[in-house]
């Protein structure tokens, strides 16, 4: 799987940064709505609900919240880099400020597992994180994301 089969540019943003994790999830929601049509209640609770089980904070300043929501036929992604970094109660206690939301259908199965797969190695590499911070155009960083993962997988 590849990050450009899930993630559209124009669920791509750069932003000032959230107050909370809770704000946070309230924008991933908004820019799912905006994107994908997902409603802002269900994307915004089913947020809510995995973290609740634990935190999707994976360490180095990244971020990979997820949830299983009714009604959707694929797998689609969220993409937010943040100016100031928020708390996130990550494994290794740091804030983050590149968060990569996914949201898949309820019966998704191993596609949802490979698109977490994915998307964690992506973020797992130094270099691409970098390049990611170091630039604040949603475009560039749609293409940062999506070039990353077609050059691994040619």
């Amino acid at each position: 799987m590849q990050i450009s089969s899930i993630l559209v540019p124009a669920a791509v943003r750069f932003t000032g940064g959230a107050s909370s994790k809770k704000r946070l999830f309230q924008d991933l929601a908004d820019i799912a709505n905006q994107a994908y049509g997902l409603p802002v209640a269900v994307a915004f609770d089913g947020l809510q609900e995995r973290e609740s089980l634990g935190p999707t904070g994976v360490g180095h300043g990244v971020a990979l919240p997820h949830a299983r929501v009714p009604d959707l036929d694929r797998v689609v992604g969220v993409f937010l880099r943040l100016e100031k970094p928020v708390d996130f109660d990550s494994v290794d206690r740091l804030p983050v400020d590149l968060i990569f939301g996914l949201f898949a259908p309820q019966d998704s199965g191993v596609d949802h597992l490979k698109a977490l797969a994915t998307v964690s190695r992506t973020l797992r590499d130094p270099a691409i994180c970098q390049k990611l911070r170091s630039n604040e155009d949603p475009l560039a960083l749609h293409a940062l994301l999506t070039e990353s993962t077609a050059t691994k997988a040619a």
